[in-house]
């Protein structure tokens, strides 16, 4: 099959990787053209625009940052979409919220296009090794009809129904990954500020009852400081939580947990941590902090004045 592949960053360049190793044929679309570079040396066919991939192709799989670069690439000057053939396939495998996700299946499905909204869950590693987790909207024949794609880049295919359910699903998954990500990283902060070593912490903590699986993977970032070569940047985790935060308001529901982390991480952003892997919104909680000696825990306990004071407004 001839697909079209359009974002090559840290999990794009992967996927389509795969695609290519499993003998289709690409043709790949970048802004920058040097991350194409490997996939042109196996063989992949660059195109100059969008537009110009999607006169060339059966699919077109999008792996982009967010909504505006995926509205961009479809319906910006040489967008993609009305270049492609009626019947064809758009595969959406961006993370975006899943009211923008069924604004492009209708945009599509007006110009005769098949859409799936097919984000995944999963980092730089699992893309690489074939092993992501497919959440896709859309018609089941169409899902079937891409099954043998995804089975390229992933180990589990999970249909959610209509359009946007895809979107829908990843939504709750990165909204549970990034308050999940704040919440273990501040009990840390808690622990270490009583004394108690990160080594213990972990010991105590992982493979217990009080932390997600998925936590165990930062470990050795965290206990080496070391939040470089991201599987998943910080900066795009937080994009995820305010298109949760967004998708809230559209449904009348509160997340007010959510919205409070979507905003520390956008204080770690401000405070260069972006562009480093999310785990590091435990290096902007723990920066300010002398965790060397517990001689600190109590130490900002009030004073008897203070205390008494106290008592007497709670009296």
């Amino acid at each position: 099959m001839k697909i079209g592949f359009i974002g090559l960053g840290i999990m794009g360049s992967r996927m389509a990787a795969n695609l290519q190793k499993a003998g289709h044929s690409l043709v790949v679309y970048n802004r920058s053209h040097g991350k194409a570079a490997d996939l042109l040396a196996g063989g992949a066919a660059w195109a100059d625009s969008p537009a110009a991939l999607a006169a060339q192709v059966e699919v077109v799989i999008t792996m982009l940052a967010h909504p505006e670069a995926v509205k961009e690439a479809a319906l910006g000057q040489d967008g993609f979409l009305p270049s492609l053939a009626p019947g064809r396939f758009w595969v959406d495998c961006s993370t975006v919220n899943p009211s923008f996700s069924m604004e492009m299946a209708a945009q599509a499905r007006a110009l005769g296009i098949r859409f799936l909204d097919a984000p995944v869950t999963g980092s730089k590693e699992p893309a690489a090794l074939g092993k992501l987790i497919f959440w896709v909207g859309g018609e089941p024949a169409d899902v079937e009809a891409c099954r043998s794609l995804f089975q390229c880049m992933g180990s589990r295919i999970v249909h959610g129904g209509r359009q946007g359910t895809g979107a829908s699903l990843k939504m709750v998954m990165n909204q549970l990954l990034g308050t999940t990500m704040a919440v273990f990283a501040e009990g840390l902060v808690l622990g270490r500020s009583l004394g108690l070593p990160l080594e213990i912490l972990f010991e105590a903590v992982l493979g217990g009852p009080a932390a997600a699986p998925f936590v165990a993977t930062k470990r050795g970032r965290i206990e080496n400081g070391n939040f470089e070569d991201a599987d998943f940047l910080l900066r795009w985790l937080q994009k995820d939580l305010h298109l949760a935060s967004v998708s809230a308001y559209e449904t009348g529901v509160s997340l007010p947990l959510t919205n409070v982390a979507k905003e520390i991480y956008r204080f770690a952003i401000r405070e260069g941590d972006g562009d480093k892997d999310f785990s590091a919104i435990y290096h902007f909680l723990a920066r300010n902090y002398d965790f060397k000696s517990p001689s600190n825990v109590g130490s900002d306990k009030p004073d008897d004045a203070t205390r008494a004071e106290e008592e007497r407004l709670c009296a």
